[in-house]
């Protein structure tokens, strides 16, 4: 039996409200381990937790560079495509189905993706929608724990949180955005060269990768590799050499 989540209910909460000071408590955590030098702590993430490494940048300057790779606005996400482009008729479903759920009705899950490949090419052409599912719902890239769904009710959060709030002012640290020249409806694209845009930031860089998708970052050798081959000078530049 394998035994790799948390206890606890409810069950499939995204909230950013919650993922955020997750990057706190990590930075609170590893000050204290004797092999960290706290001058030299920085973030990666991927996807989503791109957007999230954005906005813990941000908002603790213990991060002192940021690097993110097809990083996603979760919350532009679920007002937009994930919410049908209708964010205020979404807000109203979730009130109604959390105040029955509240009330004994069964949770309802949303799966954000097709069961298979086959399911998802017939659904759409969408290179995010496609490529998604064939990374979470086959051996490439499927977890035992790893969860593909959100709790529907729990989503209104996620609805009112913008990645990026206020990065013209408080958005101050070096950072570095890759993203694939293939844009696809998780928006990777697009939010790459709105943090870049938009940050305060006077040390910033966009790297836009031609011919790339937004899963080939995740594990696709050449499109790793010409993502590495930035991102590590600058990790080397911001945090220094390992000793």
């Amino acid at each position: 039996m394998v035994k790799c989540a948390s206890g606890g209910l409810p069950r499939f909460v995204e909230n950013p409200e919650l993922r955020v000071p997750d990057f706190r408590y990590v930075v609170d955590y590893i000050q204290t381990l004797p092999y960290v030098d706290a001058e030299r702590i920085g973030v990666l993430g991927v996807c989503g937790g791109g957007g999230y490494a954005f906005n813990a940048t941000m908002t603790d300057y213990r991060l002192k560079c940021c690097v993110g790779i097809t990083a996603v606005n979760f919350g532009r996400l679920v007002r937009e495509s994930f919410g049908g482009f209708d964010p205020v008729g979404s807000l109203e479903k979730m009130d109604k189905q959390r105040t029955l759920e509240s009330q004994g009705a069964d949770r309802f899950v949303s799966p954000y993706l097709p069961p298979t490949v086959e399911e998802a090419k017939k659904m759409t052409s969408d290179p995010d929608l496609i490529e998604a599912t064939e990374y979470y719902k086959t051996s490439r890239g499927q977890k035992p724990c790893g969860a593909t769904s959100g709790l529907f009710s729990f989503n209104s959060a996620a609805v009112a949180w913008d990645a990026f709030n206020y990065a013209e002012v408080i958005m101050t640290r070096p950072f570095i955005a890759v993203v694939g020249d293939i844009p696809g409806g998780f928006g990777a694209y697009r939010d790459g060269h709105e943090i870049y845009g938009r940050a305060a930031s006077k040390e910033k860089e966009l790297l836009v990768l031609p011919g790339v998708s937004h899963y080939q970052l995740y594990d696709e050798p050449k499109a790793v590799q010409a993502a590495l081959e930035k991102v590590l000078p600058f990790l080397k530049k911001h945090l220094g050499e390992a000793k």
